[in-house]
Protein backbone atom coordinates (compact mmCIF):
# COMPACT_ATOMS: atom_id res chain seq x y z
CA UNK A 1 0.00 0.00 0.00
CA UNK A 2 1.92 3.25 -1.23
CA UNK A 3 0.22 6.60 -0.87
CA UNK A 4 2.10 9.50 -2.73
CA UNK A 5 0.41 12.06 -0.27
CA UNK A 6 1.00 10.19 2.63
CA UNK A 7 0.86 13.08 5.39
CA UNK A 8 3.37 11.21 8.14
CA UNK A 9 6.51 11.14 5.50
CA UNK A 10 8.99 12.27 7.85
CA UNK A 11 6.50 13.28 10.59
CA UNK A 12 7.46 12.26 14.01
CA UNK A 13 5.18 14.43 16.35
CA UNK A 14 1.68 14.81 15.57
CA UNK A 15 -0.86 17.21 17.37
CA UNK A 16 -4.41 16.59 18.16
CA UNK A 17 -5.98 18.65 14.92
CA UNK A 18 -3.39 16.05 12.59
CA UNK A 19 -4.72 13.64 14.23
CA UNK A 20 -8.45 14.78 13.72
CA UNK A 21 -7.38 14.69 10.25
CA UNK A 22 -6.68 11.17 9.96
CA UNK A 23 -9.14 9.58 12.28
CA UNK A 24 -13.17 9.88 12.06
CA UNK A 25 -13.19 9.72 15.93
CA UNK A 26 -14.26 13.17 18.06
CA UNK A 27 -15.37 13.83 21.14
CA UNK A 28 -15.95 11.77 23.50
CA UNK A 29 -14.75 8.87 21.63
CA UNK A 30 -11.03 10.06 20.23
CA UNK A 31 -8.54 8.27 22.89
CA UNK A 32 -5.35 10.09 21.22
CA UNK A 33 -4.41 13.31 22.24
CA UNK A 34 -0.44 13.48 20.70
CA UNK A 35 1.62 11.25 18.68
CA UNK A 36 5.14 11.39 19.75
CA UNK A 37 7.37 9.13 17.55
CA UNK A 38 6.05 7.42 13.82
CA UNK A 39 7.65 4.96 11.94
CA UNK A 40 5.78 4.53 8.45
CA UNK A 41 4.03 1.23 8.24
CA UNK A 42 5.75 -0.11 11.31
CA UNK A 43 5.43 1.57 14.41
CA UNK A 44 3.86 4.45 16.50
CA UNK A 45 3.73 5.90 20.17
CA UNK A 46 0.87 7.84 21.20
CA UNK A 47 -0.15 9.54 24.43
CA UNK A 48 -3.55 9.89 26.06
CA UNK A 49 -3.97 12.07 28.77
CA UNK A 50 -6.73 10.42 31.36
CA UNK A 51 -8.41 13.50 33.23
CA UNK A 52 -11.86 13.32 35.80
CA UNK A 53 -13.62 15.06 32.75
CA UNK A 54 -13.77 11.94 30.72
CA UNK A 55 -17.70 11.03 30.50
CA UNK A 56 -17.21 7.11 31.14
CA UNK A 57 -15.74 8.02 34.20
CA UNK A 58 -19.55 9.11 35.67
CA UNK A 59 -20.39 5.51 35.67
CA UNK A 60 -17.31 3.24 35.84
CA UNK A 61 -16.85 3.77 38.75
CA UNK A 62 -18.36 6.22 41.02
CA UNK A 63 -16.04 7.14 43.94
CA UNK A 64 -13.26 5.05 42.44
CA UNK A 65 -12.43 6.07 38.62
CA UNK A 66 -11.01 3.55 36.37
CA UNK A 67 -10.97 4.04 32.65
CA UNK A 68 -12.68 0.80 30.65
CA UNK A 69 -10.13 -1.74 29.74
CA UNK A 70 -12.62 -1.84 26.34
CA UNK A 71 -11.59 1.88 25.86
CA UNK A 72 -7.72 1.33 26.82
CA UNK A 73 -7.73 -1.59 23.79
CA UNK A 74 -9.88 1.17 21.29
CA UNK A 75 -6.52 3.46 21.92
CA UNK A 76 -4.34 1.01 20.93
CA UNK A 77 -6.91 0.68 17.79
CA UNK A 78 -6.77 4.49 17.18
CA UNK A 79 -3.33 4.96 17.36
CA UNK A 80 -2.85 1.83 14.92
CA UNK A 81 -5.36 4.04 12.74
CA UNK A 82 -3.19 6.77 12.95
CA UNK A 83 -0.67 4.75 11.47
CA UNK A 84 -2.02 2.94 8.86
CA UNK A 85 -4.59 5.08 7.30
CA UNK A 86 -2.59 7.63 5.95
CA UNK A 87 -1.29 5.20 3.76
CA UNK A 88 -4.58 4.10 2.42
CA UNK A 89 -5.49 5.73 -1.10
CA UNK A 90 -8.57 7.48 -0.79
CA UNK A 91 -8.91 7.24 2.98
CA UNK A 92 -11.72 9.39 3.09
CA UNK A 93 -14.16 6.37 1.77
CA UNK A 94 -12.91 4.19 4.20
CA UNK A 95 -13.55 3.59 7.68
CA UNK A 96 -11.20 1.21 9.58
CA UNK A 97 -12.99 -1.22 11.79
CA UNK A 98 -12.10 -4.55 14.60
CA UNK A 99 -12.49 -8.01 13.22
CA UNK A 100 -11.19 -9.21 16.23
CA UNK A 101 -9.00 -9.11 19.84
CA UNK A 102 -6.81 -11.18 20.80
CA UNK A 103 -4.61 -11.74 24.02
CA UNK A 104 -5.73 -8.78 25.84
CA UNK A 105 -4.53 -8.38 29.47
CA UNK A 106 -4.92 -5.65 31.61
CA UNK A 107 -2.60 -5.25 34.63
CA UNK A 108 -3.21 -2.34 35.93
CA UNK A 109 -6.25 -0.08 36.13
CA UNK A 110 -5.89 3.53 34.64
CA UNK A 111 -7.07 6.44 36.74
CA UNK A 112 -7.69 10.32 36.32
CA UNK A 113 -4.54 11.56 36.02
CA UNK A 114 -2.59 9.54 34.29
CA UNK A 115 -0.89 9.23 30.74
CA UNK A 116 -0.99 6.21 28.53
CA UNK A 117 1.93 5.68 26.40
CA UNK A 118 0.52 3.40 23.73
CA UNK A 119 2.78 1.55 21.77
CA UNK A 120 1.81 -0.05 18.56
CA UNK A 121 3.88 -2.60 16.20
CA UNK A 122 2.17 -3.40 12.89
CA UNK A 123 2.43 -7.33 12.92
CA UNK A 124 0.67 -7.93 9.28
CA UNK A 125 -0.60 -5.05 6.62
CA UNK A 126 -2.14 -5.87 3.92
CA UNK A 127 -4.39 -3.64 1.07
CA UNK A 128 -7.44 -4.61 3.16
CA UNK A 129 -6.81 -6.30 6.25
CA UNK A 130 -4.17 -5.43 9.34
CA UNK A 131 -2.89 -7.16 12.74
CA UNK A 132 -1.21 -4.90 14.93
CA UNK A 133 0.26 -5.84 18.60
CA UNK A 134 -0.07 -2.79 21.26
CA UNK A 135 0.99 -2.01 24.69
CA UNK A 136 -0.40 0.35 27.45
CA UNK A 137 1.97 1.72 29.72
CA UNK A 138 1.32 3.99 32.82
CA UNK A 139 4.63 5.40 34.22
CA UNK A 140 6.83 2.77 32.35
CA UNK A 141 4.54 0.34 33.83
CA UNK A 142 2.14 -2.12 32.10
CA UNK A 143 -1.29 -1.27 31.82
CA UNK A 144 -2.78 -3.07 29.32
CA UNK A 145 -1.60 -5.69 26.23
CA UNK A 146 -3.68 -6.97 22.90
CA UNK A 147 -3.01 -8.34 19.70
CA UNK A 148 -5.90 -6.47 17.26
CA UNK A 149 -7.10 -7.22 13.74
CA UNK A 150 -8.95 -4.63 11.96
CA UNK A 151 -10.60 -4.44 8.25
CA UNK A 152 -10.42 -1.35 5.81
CA UNK A 153 -14.46 -1.17 4.84
CA UNK A 154 -15.87 1.15 2.48
CA UNK A 155 -18.28 4.20 3.88
CA UNK A 156 -19.96 4.04 0.96
CA UNK A 157 -21.67 0.16 1.44
CA UNK A 158 -23.23 1.72 4.30
CA UNK A 159 -25.07 4.56 2.25
CA UNK A 160 -26.14 1.64 -0.40
CA UNK A 161 -27.81 0.05 2.08
CA UNK A 162 -25.41 -2.50 2.99
CA UNK A 163 -24.34 -3.32 6.42
CA UNK A 164 -20.56 -2.76 7.95
CA UNK A 165 -20.71 -6.05 9.03
CA UNK A 166 -21.24 -7.17 5.40
CA UNK A 167 -18.73 -5.46 4.24
CA UNK A 168 -16.11 -6.19 6.94
CA UNK A 169 -16.88 -9.73 6.06
CA UNK A 170 -15.94 -9.01 2.32
CA UNK A 171 -12.73 -7.78 3.12
CA UNK A 172 -11.91 -10.70 5.52
CA UNK A 173 -12.72 -12.92 2.69
CA UNK A 174 -10.79 -11.12 0.16
CA UNK A 175 -7.33 -11.85 2.56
Amino acid sequence: MENNDCILEGRQVLEIAEIMSILPHRYPFLLIDRVVEIERKKRIVAIKNVTINEPFFQGHFPGYPIMPGALVVEAIAQAGGVLLMPEVPERDKKLMVFTSIERAKFRKPVVPGDQLRIEVNVLTWKPRVAKMEGRATVDGKLACEATVMCALVSRAQEAAGGSVAESVNESVKAE
